[in-house]
């Protein structure tokens, strides 16, 4: 852990998990290093201190410093390590970064309450023969801790995902919205079952769940502005080809992931990228306001 967010955390002070999946699977090399350092940053302008987590040298890093977000960023052997993950990644001093699933499950560790990320795991389409379901369901019901998305990844079974977060009993409030986002889009064409206005709004929730030791996450869903969302009609059709390309190519499992969205960049022509760029900053800085919010509860 360093330093500056030990001290954050000793003091109360307001901290922001990051994952490190997105700077090393998601988005392309060179500029995903530039891209890290202004996640960060918007952490820091909202008010709170960004903790970026990763594996590097055979230890769990809580806040990375330049040249652990370059090592991140730029090393070709940068695992994807999801909580089942840890142990064995650990064991080899693997270089790896972490998903949602292992991010949020080592910032509950680390006291850290407030995450941010890009879009959450879920069902994945066909899950009634394959059984795919990302591990950051389970790993949500699981772990106290509030989680700011621009919904679940759009290549998803979005209505499934939904049931599974109530099934797991996961609390969910739209930011601002009655409608569940669509990752890239605005709307993904659900509803969300409770709105909230604030993070300080958010903040009485997450005391609230504190007083009754729930022990699952709470889910914010943010989503982008209309004007910055991907086209639907290009997303729905670039989607759909996607889906074919993964099938023919035979690309399974986690794996899926990481091939859509570069199909998706690829198609788009980096209109996907920008959009995905422009959510996650957008939820770095909702996260740290909602950590500011919280830490001014509890001082």
């Amino acid at each position: 852990m360093t330093a500056e967010v030990a001290d954050a955390l000793a003091t109360g002070g307001p901290v922001v998990a990051l994952e490190s999946t997105i700077i090393s699977h998601g988005l392309p090399r060179p500029d995903n290093l530039r891209i890290a350092g202004e996640i960060e940053q918007a952490v820091r302008s909202a008010g709170a201190i960004p903790a970026t987590i990763a594996v590097l040298g055979g230890a769990v890093r809580v806040g990375l410093d330049q040249a652990g977000l370059a090592a991140v960023s730029g090393r070709p052997d940068v695992a994807k390590v999801s909580a089942r993950d840890l142990a064995i990644v650990l064991a080899r001093a693997t270089p790896g970064a972490t998903t949602v699933a292992s991010t949020a499950y080592l910032a509950g560790l680390a006291g850290i309450r407030v995450f941010a990320t890009g879009g959450l795991g879920g069902v994945h389409r066909g899950a009634t023969e394959t059984f795919d379901e990302s591990a950051d369901l389970r790993m949500l019901a699981e772990t106290p801790i509030t989680v700011v998305c621009a919904g679940v990844k759009s290549i998803l079974d979005v209505p499934a995902t939904l049931e599974r977060l109530e099934t797991l009993s996961v609390g969910l409030v739209g930011y601002r919205t009655d409608r569940f986002p669509g990752f890239y889009r605005t709307d993904s064409g659900q509803p969300v079952p409770w709105r909230a206005e604030s993070a300080e709004e958010i903040a009485e929730i997450m005391a609230m769940r504190d007083r009754l030791g729930q022990r699952q996450a709470l889910v914010v869903a943010n989503p982008l502005a209309e004007s910055d969302q991907l086209d639907p009609r290009l997303h729905d059709r670039v989607l759909a080809d996607g889906l074919t390309a993964a099938a023919v190519g035979g690309v399974q499992g986690k794996d899926v992931t990481p091939f859509l969205l570069g199909y998706f960049h690829e198609q788009t022509h980096g209109a996907s990228l920008a959009a995905n760029v422009r959510l996650v900053l957008s939820n770095a800085a909702l996260a740290a306001r909602i950590a500011v919010a919280d830490a001014k509860l509890y001082r």
